[in-house]
Protein backbone atom coordinates (compact mmCIF):
# COMPACT_ATOMS: atom_id res chain seq x y z
CA UNK A 1 0.00 0.00 0.00
CA UNK A 2 1.36 3.33 -1.00
CA UNK A 3 1.73 5.94 2.12
CA UNK A 4 1.09 9.15 1.58
CA UNK A 5 4.50 11.93 1.30
CA UNK A 6 5.67 13.98 4.08
CA UNK A 7 5.71 17.76 3.44
CA UNK A 8 8.13 19.36 4.42
CA UNK A 9 8.00 22.55 6.94
CA UNK A 10 9.73 25.67 8.02
CA UNK A 11 10.18 24.65 11.13
CA UNK A 12 12.27 21.77 9.95
CA UNK A 13 9.58 19.08 10.63
CA UNK A 14 7.18 17.57 8.31
CA UNK A 15 3.62 16.24 7.99
CA UNK A 16 1.66 13.67 5.75
CA UNK A 17 0.43 15.45 2.56
CA UNK A 18 -2.42 13.25 2.87
CA UNK A 19 -4.66 13.02 6.61
CA UNK A 20 -7.93 12.46 8.08
CA UNK A 21 -10.22 15.67 9.04
CA UNK A 22 -12.68 14.28 11.38
CA UNK A 23 -14.75 18.02 11.28
CA UNK A 24 -18.85 16.98 12.22
CA UNK A 25 -18.27 13.45 12.92
CA UNK A 26 -19.93 12.59 15.87
CA UNK A 27 -18.50 12.32 18.96
CA UNK A 28 -20.23 9.07 19.64
CA UNK A 29 -18.74 7.88 16.49
CA UNK A 30 -15.07 9.36 16.22
CA UNK A 31 -13.05 6.74 17.98
CA UNK A 32 -14.49 3.71 15.64
CA UNK A 33 -13.86 6.47 12.55
CA UNK A 34 -10.72 7.07 13.20
CA UNK A 35 -9.80 3.74 14.16
CA UNK A 36 -10.97 2.86 10.59
CA UNK A 37 -8.95 5.91 8.97
CA UNK A 38 -5.53 4.09 10.69
CA UNK A 39 -6.25 1.21 9.50
CA UNK A 40 -6.76 2.14 6.08
CA UNK A 41 -3.45 3.90 6.28
CA UNK A 42 -3.79 7.47 7.08
CA UNK A 43 -1.29 8.55 9.81
CA UNK A 44 -2.55 12.30 10.25
CA UNK A 45 -5.60 13.02 12.41
CA UNK A 46 -7.05 16.59 12.45
CA UNK A 47 -9.68 17.73 15.06
CA UNK A 48 -10.27 20.72 16.95
CA UNK A 49 -11.61 21.41 20.60
CA UNK A 50 -14.66 22.87 19.04
CA UNK A 51 -15.58 20.11 16.84
CA UNK A 52 -16.17 18.48 20.05
CA UNK A 53 -14.85 15.01 19.40
CA UNK A 54 -11.37 15.20 20.50
CA UNK A 55 -11.61 12.26 23.34
CA UNK A 56 -12.47 10.12 20.41
CA UNK A 57 -9.30 10.61 18.55
CA UNK A 58 -7.04 10.09 21.35
CA UNK A 59 -9.14 6.85 22.45
CA UNK A 60 -8.52 5.78 18.78
CA UNK A 61 -4.93 6.00 19.01
CA UNK A 62 -4.50 4.79 22.20
CA UNK A 63 -6.31 1.64 21.17
CA UNK A 64 -4.46 1.48 18.15
CA UNK A 65 -1.47 -0.81 17.49
CA UNK A 66 0.37 1.67 15.64
CA UNK A 67 3.10 3.46 17.24
CA UNK A 68 2.61 7.01 18.79
CA UNK A 69 5.38 8.12 16.91
CA UNK A 70 3.89 7.23 13.49
CA UNK A 71 0.31 9.44 13.95
CA UNK A 72 1.03 13.34 13.36
CA UNK A 73 -1.75 14.66 15.35
CA UNK A 74 -3.27 18.39 14.53
CA UNK A 75 -5.96 20.11 16.86
CA UNK A 76 -7.43 24.11 16.96
CA UNK A 77 -7.92 26.66 19.28
CA UNK A 78 -11.12 27.54 20.05
CA UNK A 79 -12.67 30.90 19.14
CA UNK A 80 -13.77 32.31 22.40
CA UNK A 81 -10.03 31.31 23.64
CA UNK A 82 -7.80 33.83 22.16
CA UNK A 83 -6.89 35.97 25.30
CA UNK A 84 -3.41 34.79 26.29
CA UNK A 85 -3.73 32.76 29.82
CA UNK A 86 -7.38 31.38 28.36
CA UNK A 87 -5.17 30.07 25.02
CA UNK A 88 -2.94 28.24 27.46
CA UNK A 89 -6.21 26.51 29.51
CA UNK A 90 -7.86 25.35 26.32
CA UNK A 91 -4.51 23.32 25.33
CA UNK A 92 -4.65 22.14 28.42
CA UNK A 93 -8.02 20.73 27.82
CA UNK A 94 -7.20 19.99 24.31
CA UNK A 95 -4.16 17.82 25.77
CA UNK A 96 -5.93 16.35 28.35
CA UNK A 97 -8.94 14.98 25.47
CA UNK A 98 -6.36 13.30 23.64
CA UNK A 99 -4.39 12.35 26.16
CA UNK A 100 -1.01 13.09 24.86
CA UNK A 101 2.23 14.22 26.34
CA UNK A 102 2.79 16.49 22.99
CA UNK A 103 0.88 17.45 20.18
CA UNK A 104 2.72 17.76 16.52
CA UNK A 105 0.10 20.76 15.39
CA UNK A 106 -1.51 23.12 17.40
CA UNK A 107 -3.21 26.08 14.97
CA UNK A 108 -5.64 29.19 15.89
CA UNK A 109 -8.87 28.30 14.29
CA UNK A 110 -10.13 31.65 13.28
CA UNK A 111 -8.61 35.03 13.30
CA UNK A 112 -12.05 36.63 14.87
CA UNK A 113 -11.12 39.74 13.99
CA UNK A 114 -14.26 41.69 15.84
CA UNK A 115 -12.36 40.15 18.59
CA UNK A 116 -8.71 41.31 17.52
CA UNK A 117 -7.19 39.14 20.07
CA UNK A 118 -5.74 36.75 17.24
CA UNK A 119 -1.59 38.33 18.19
CA UNK A 120 -2.55 37.13 21.44
CA UNK A 121 -3.44 33.92 20.75
CA UNK A 122 -0.41 33.63 18.27
CA UNK A 123 2.29 34.43 21.26
CA UNK A 124 0.56 31.71 23.41
CA UNK A 125 0.96 29.04 20.40
CA UNK A 126 5.12 30.68 20.58
CA UNK A 127 4.95 29.99 24.00
CA UNK A 128 3.54 26.43 24.10
CA UNK A 129 6.34 25.67 21.41
CA UNK A 130 8.73 27.06 23.33
CA UNK A 131 7.99 25.03 26.18
CA UNK A 132 8.17 22.14 24.22
CA UNK A 133 4.41 21.51 24.56
CA UNK A 134 3.73 21.21 20.98
CA UNK A 135 6.30 20.60 18.15
CA UNK A 136 4.86 22.98 15.41
CA UNK A 137 2.38 25.79 15.22
CA UNK A 138 0.37 27.09 12.43
CA UNK A 139 -3.07 28.84 12.05
CA UNK A 140 -6.44 28.44 10.03
CA UNK A 141 -8.86 30.59 7.91
CA UNK A 142 -6.02 33.44 8.26
CA UNK A 143 -6.27 36.03 5.21
CA UNK A 144 -3.19 37.74 4.10
CA UNK A 145 -3.76 40.78 6.59
CA UNK A 146 -4.12 38.45 9.52
CA UNK A 147 -1.16 36.72 8.65
CA UNK A 148 0.94 39.58 7.54
CA UNK A 149 0.13 40.94 11.12
CA UNK A 150 1.50 38.10 13.38
CA UNK A 151 4.62 37.71 11.62
CA UNK A 152 5.00 41.43 11.52
CA UNK A 153 4.63 41.58 14.96
CA UNK A 154 5.86 38.39 16.39
CA UNK A 155 8.51 37.69 14.02
CA UNK A 156 7.45 34.13 13.58
CA UNK A 157 5.81 32.22 10.56
CA UNK A 158 3.34 29.96 11.13
CA UNK A 159 4.25 26.40 9.31
CA UNK A 160 0.86 26.03 7.96
CA UNK A 161 -2.50 28.02 7.21
CA UNK A 162 -4.95 25.62 6.81
CA UNK A 163 -8.10 27.12 4.99
CA UNK A 164 -11.52 26.10 2.35
CA UNK A 165 -9.64 25.04 -0.75
CA UNK A 166 -11.06 22.99 -3.58
CA UNK A 167 -11.77 23.06 -6.98
CA UNK A 168 -14.75 25.73 -7.47
CA UNK A 169 -12.15 27.68 -4.46
CA UNK A 170 -8.41 27.66 -5.36
CA UNK A 171 -7.45 30.33 -3.16
CA UNK A 172 -4.46 31.43 -5.76
CA UNK A 173 -3.78 34.79 -4.36
CA UNK A 174 -3.14 33.35 -0.72
CA UNK A 175 -1.38 30.76 -2.02
CA UNK A 176 1.03 32.74 -3.53
CA UNK A 177 1.75 34.50 -0.37
CA UNK A 178 1.96 31.05 1.61
CA UNK A 179 4.36 30.11 -0.98
CA UNK A 180 6.59 34.15 -0.93
CA UNK A 181 6.76 33.30 3.04
CA UNK A 182 7.54 29.32 3.33
CA UNK A 183 4.35 28.86 4.62
CA UNK A 184 2.12 25.11 3.36
CA UNK A 185 -1.16 25.27 2.24
CA UNK A 186 -3.53 23.00 4.18
CA UNK A 187 -7.02 22.43 2.44
CA UNK A 188 -10.31 21.95 4.38
CA UNK A 189 -13.27 20.82 2.78
CA UNK A 190 -10.85 19.70 -0.15
CA UNK A 191 -13.94 17.75 -1.96
CA UNK A 192 -16.07 21.12 -1.71
CA UNK A 193 -18.53 19.81 1.02
CA UNK A 194 -19.13 16.96 -2.03
CA UNK A 195 -20.36 19.68 -4.51
CA UNK A 196 -17.50 19.41 -6.75
CA UNK A 197 -17.87 15.71 -6.87
CA UNK A 198 -21.24 15.91 -9.03
CA UNK A 199 -19.23 18.36 -11.54
CA UNK A 200 -19.15 17.00 -14.68
CA UNK A 201 -16.09 18.13 -15.83
CA UNK A 202 -14.77 15.81 -13.08
CA UNK A 203 -16.54 12.94 -13.79
CA UNK A 204 -15.10 12.45 -17.19
CA UNK A 205 -11.78 12.67 -15.47
CA UNK A 206 -12.57 10.21 -13.21
CA UNK A 207 -14.16 8.01 -16.34
CA UNK A 208 -10.98 8.73 -18.16
CA UNK A 209 -8.47 6.95 -14.83
CA UNK A 210 -11.30 4.24 -13.70
CA UNK A 211 -11.32 6.23 -10.41
CA UNK A 212 -13.99 8.13 -8.41
CA UNK A 213 -14.30 11.74 -8.83
CA UNK A 214 -13.21 12.34 -5.17
CA UNK A 215 -10.04 10.63 -5.85
CA UNK A 216 -9.60 12.96 -8.66
CA UNK A 217 -10.42 15.81 -6.68
CA UNK A 218 -7.77 14.64 -4.12
CA UNK A 219 -5.43 13.48 -6.33
CA UNK A 220 -5.53 17.01 -7.72
CA UNK A 221 -4.35 18.64 -4.49
CA UNK A 222 -1.53 16.23 -3.87
CA UNK A 223 -0.42 17.01 -7.13
CA UNK A 224 0.04 20.84 -6.39
CA UNK A 225 1.93 20.39 -2.99
CA UNK A 226 -1.34 21.41 -1.39
CA UNK A 227 -1.93 19.11 2.11
CA UNK A 228 -5.00 17.57 2.04
CA UNK A 229 -7.81 16.42 4.92
CA UNK A 230 -11.09 15.00 3.48
CA UNK A 231 -13.40 13.40 5.33
CA UNK A 232 -15.75 10.49 5.61
CA UNK A 233 -17.39 8.52 8.36
CA UNK A 234 -18.05 5.55 5.57
CA UNK A 235 -15.19 2.71 5.96
CA UNK A 236 -15.36 2.11 1.70
CA UNK A 237 -15.17 6.11 1.42
CA UNK A 238 -11.95 6.46 3.58
CA UNK A 239 -10.41 3.56 1.84
CA UNK A 240 -11.55 5.27 -1.73
CA UNK A 241 -10.07 8.52 -0.20
CA UNK A 242 -6.57 6.97 0.67
CA UNK A 243 -6.53 5.34 -2.80
CA UNK A 244 -5.76 8.65 -4.72
CA UNK A 245 -2.11 8.10 -4.07
CA UNK A 246 -2.19 5.77 -6.69
CA UNK A 247 -2.37 7.31 -9.45
CA UNK A 248 -1.44 10.53 -11.21
CA UNK A 249 -3.73 12.88 -13.48
CA UNK A 250 -2.25 14.31 -16.54
CA UNK A 251 -1.35 18.07 -17.60
CA UNK A 252 -4.77 18.38 -19.09
CA UNK A 253 -6.74 17.01 -16.57
CA UNK A 254 -4.94 19.57 -14.20
CA UNK A 255 -5.78 22.59 -16.64
CA UNK A 256 -9.18 20.97 -17.10
CA UNK A 257 -9.53 21.43 -13.14
CA UNK A 258 -7.55 24.56 -12.89
CA UNK A 259 -10.52 25.92 -14.97
CA UNK A 260 -13.12 25.12 -12.26
CA UNK A 261 -12.46 28.28 -10.27
CA UNK A 262 -14.66 30.63 -8.98
CA UNK A 263 -13.57 34.00 -6.47
CA UNK A 264 -17.37 33.19 -5.16
CA UNK A 265 -17.04 29.62 -4.71
CA UNK A 266 -16.44 30.06 -1.49
CA UNK A 267 -18.77 27.89 1.02
CA UNK A 268 -17.89 28.16 4.53
CA UNK A 269 -17.24 31.67 6.23
CA UNK A 270 -14.97 34.11 5.57
CA UNK A 271 -12.26 34.81 7.77
CA UNK A 272 -12.61 38.76 7.32
CA UNK A 273 -15.49 38.84 8.71
CA UNK A 274 -16.50 35.81 10.37
CA UNK A 275 -16.71 36.30 14.57
CA UNK A 276 -18.12 33.13 16.10
CA UNK A 277 -17.52 32.30 19.03
CA UNK A 278 -17.70 28.66 19.64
Amino acid sequence: MAQPSRVQLNDGRSIPQLGFGVWLVPPESTEQVVAEALRTGFRAIDTAEGYGNEQGVGTAIRHSDIDRSEIYVTSKLRNGAHAYDEALKAFDRTMAALDLDVLDLFLIHWPVPAQDKYVEAWRALIQLQNDGRVRSIGVSNFNTEHLERIIGETGVVPVINQVELHPRYQQRALRAFHARHDIRTESYSPLGHGKDISNPIIGKIAEKHARTPAQVIIRWHLQQDLIAIPKSVTPERIRENFAALDFELDQEDMRQIERLDDPQGRISGNPATSNDLF
